[in-house]
């Protein structure tokens, strides 16, 4: 049976904490591979040139690091490259613009085979909402709005920024309470936590964590 991994994170990783690589560590160490090839998706940010630049300068080191650019397409075939990666890294930004663009290109459907056939999937805010069903975003404007259409690789919704962007909380909690998004997961820097809707109110539970490093 292959082994489905997905990693969600709230914030962190390389472009956030860039002093700090035990989250980006931790997703080369779910492949299993010692120099594992890692694609890197920018496209909630439009291929923002610095952003790629960090990552490849995060990662060049530990693994073979590529990205895909679908703005300026160059790769003909998706399928190929992308089924012969061992993770693939989507970076943060705009999640409704993101899956957008992947649906108009195809690629929806190539991760989600990508990770029915045990390519590791991993991203951090935009990068970890569309692996949902649905999430909190602020995609449409400055004000947090729910965002349905995910991928669905994951039941429920999704909230990064738990605690680093003061608002994300009470929305998510208001969101979940009223049924507008279906119970599901927030992540913070360093916790997780399970938000289920019980007699039209939240009901959050925080999760067992465990210190990476």
């Amino acid at each position: 049976m292959v082994d489905r991994q997905i990693v969600a994170m709230g914030g962190g990783g390389f472009s956030m904490e860039p002093d700090n690589p035990a989250l980006d560590d931790f997703v080369l160490g779910v492949t299993g591979r010692s120099r594992p090839k890692v694609c890197f998706l920018p496209t909630a940010t439009g291929n923002v040139a610095t952003y790629i630049v960090n990552f490849y300068e995060a990662f060049r080191r530990r693994a073979e690091p590529s990205h895909l650019d679908l703005f300026i397409r160059t790769r003909a075939d998706l399928r190929s490259f992308i089924l012969d990666q061992d993770a693939i890294y989507v970076g943060g930004g705009n999640t409704a613009n993101l899956l957008a663009i992947w649906r108009v290109h195809g690629l929806d459907a190539i991760l989600g085979e990508a990770w029915r056939k045990g390519v590791v999937l991993a991203g951090l805010s935009a990068g970890a909402i569309c692996w949902f069903d649905s999430g909190l975003t602020d995609s449409f404007g400055p004000s947090l709005a729910p965002l349905s259409g995910g991928l669905g690789l994951l039941p429920g919704s999704f909230c990064p920024h738990f605690d680093g962007e003061p608002l994300r909380r009470p929305a998510y909690q208001r969101l979940v309470a009223d049924g507008t998004l279906a119970g599901g997961w927030a992540a913070d820097d360093g916790a997780a936590y399970r938000l289920d809707r019980e007699e039209d109110r939240a009901v959050e539970r925080r999760l067992e964590a465990r210190l990476l490093g």
